[in-house]
């Protein structure tokens, strides 16, 4: 490959990365109405399940939201990526792929991080070696935790609003 060619194929991933951008309306937009449908598919599992105390549904409802608002700009760059320049299919299942990959594991981190706050006070202090096994070993049990025990929570509401925000995708980039 001759130097010549560099600057030109640097430019077309720097154009694809730009493209790929959402604008801050529909970021903030979707990021908001994201965030309210996944606290709302938590919080009516949670209601359905006459779950433990309200407090405690409040704060997985809120976690939820939180992940969902992180996710979502998140989910769409990456959608927005992965489908430049291809048909309305692909668009599909990227919107469904990323999104879904972005919601859950940036609220199985939230979850992670909480987890690791509730059992700070019992971990040794802080950058030493064991710290560090404590820290790794804590937050991948809170992220297999929330897989096995926290996904359940996105059905089926998340999943509809999943598949609904994957068809306004395929719409847009057409």
């Amino acid at each position: 490959m001759t130097p010549i060619l560099q600057p030109a194929r640097r430019n077309r991933a720097l154009g694809r990365l730009y493209n790929a951008i959402p604008t801050p309306r529909t970021a903030l937009c979707g990021a908001l109405l994201w965030a309210a449908t996944m606290g709302a598919s938590a919080l009516a599992n949670l209601l359905l399940d006459n779950w433990v105390t309200p407090d405690k549904i409040r704060t997985v409802s809120l976690l939820f939201a939180g992940g969902g608002a992180l996710a979502f700009p998140i989910g769409l760059f990456a959608a927005r990526l992965v489908s430049l320049g291809r048909g309305w299919e692909v668009a599909i299942a990227s919107a469904m792929v990323c999104l879904a990959a972005a919601t859950i594991g940036l609220t199985a981190g939230l979850y992670a991080l909480q987890y690791r706050s509730y059992y700070a006070e019992w971990h040794a202090p802080v950058f030493t070696l064991t710290w560090g096994f404590q820290l790794v070993f804590t937050m991948a049990v809170a992220s297999y935790q929330f897989v096995v025990l926290g996904i359940r929570l996105y059905f089926p509401l998340g999943f509809v609003a999943l598949f609904a925000v994957s068809l306004w995708f395929a719409q847009q980039r057409r």
